[in-house]
């Protein structure tokens, strides 16, 4: 990452160790310390520190709300990994196995709250604008979720309809936690619309990349076996791409979701996407929200060494192999 992001995310860090939360009861506090303490990339903080100095204000002026926005993060997290029954995240424990779920599910009502109050450390006549893009934000979320769940149990799912859903699902969050640091440094709406635009296509970019690495990745950079997302039998850009071209052939992809043998389905489904060119239309498509988002970055009336690092986070982003 670049040194001026990779500043940022230390100074945020930083911070966030140092957010003092009570002791007792040890059940809620110790559940949300843990999830904090997890690490990650911490984009999304990373770009409301960024939005805020990309309309001349401090980085620190918008340091509560990158708060805010990596603790609701991280209790959505805490919620989607008892709804997806996960039990690892980051190569530990998720949260409901280390405790139980009730404790997980409350310890998450906790960080919404700790949120609200970090969102809220600012002055008066911008707490409005703060609360309506916070909360707008969050339930859209909510909503990417709902999607994804209730698309689990559908055969008929269309490219559109996925690409919404991860727009809601992560995008959104990308965008409006720039919003957040650019209300701080006292942006216009013209230029909080300009960077929504462009965080929610750098985010639909970046999840479509994450879709093509778990495929086509190097296996040694990406860090975890290629073709979890086949193991597991889930739909992604790359399968509903390949549902698209294969028209009323569709059942030779079903049939090779089918196999019992995961090693043998991987082989197979992968061979499919190959025989497809699913990778060159992934790394067109990828290419395609990137460049728009670039193109939106360019409009922007800002501090233009800030958009130079942000041009770098969106060529980081989508190089990146893991």
């Amino acid at each position: 990452m670049d040194n001026y992001l990779d500043k940022l995310r230390i100074e945020f860090e930083s911070d966030l160790n140092s957010i003092d939360l009570p002791q007792d009861p040890a059940n809620l506090y110790e559940p949300i310390r843990y999830m904090l303490s997890l690490g990650g990339k911490r984009i999304r903080p990373i770009l409301a520190l960024v939005g805020c100095e990309l309309f001349g204000k401090p980085y620190s002026h918008a340091m509560n709300q990158a708060l805010a926005v990596e603790v609701f993060h991280n209790f959505t997290l805490v919620h989607d990994d008892i709804m997806d029954s996960a039990e690892v995240r980051r190569s530990l424990p998720t949260v409901h196995k280390k405790w139980d779920t009730n404790i997980a599910l409350l310890s998450g009502d906790g960080m919404i709250v700790i949120a609200y109050q970090h969102l809220f450390l600012a002055p008066t006549d911008k707490l409005k604008k703060l609360s309506d893009v916070f909360s707008k934000t969050a339930l859209e979320v909510c909503e990417g979720q709902q999607f994804d769940m209730d698309y689990a149990s559908r055969e008929d799912v269309s490219l559109s309809e996925y690409l919404e859903m991860i727009r809601l699902k992560t995008a959104v969050l990308l965008g409006g936690s720039m919003q957040l640091g650019a209300i701080m440094a006292d942006a216009s709406n013209e230029q909080l619309d300009q960077i929504q635009q462009f965080a929610e296509s750098m985010g639909l970019a970046f999840q479509i990349k994450d879709d093509y690495l778990d495929s086509f990745g190097d296996q040694k950079a990406f860090g975890k076996e290629i073709g979890g997302d086949i193991r597991e039998r889930k739909r992604t850009w790359l399968t509903l791409k390949a549902f698209e071209l294969l028209g009323d052939n569709k059942q030779r992809l079903l049939d090779a979701y089918s196999i019992t043998d995961i090693p043998r389905r991987v082989d197979a489904v992968t061979a499919l996407y190959n025989e497809l060119g699913i990778k060159e239309h992934a790394e067109n498509e990828i290419a395609k929200y990137s460049d728009f988002s670039l193109e939106t970055l360019s409009k922007i009336s800002g501090e233009e060494d800030v958009k130079a690092k942000l041009s770098a986070l969106v060529h980081y982003l989508i190089d990146r192999e893991n």
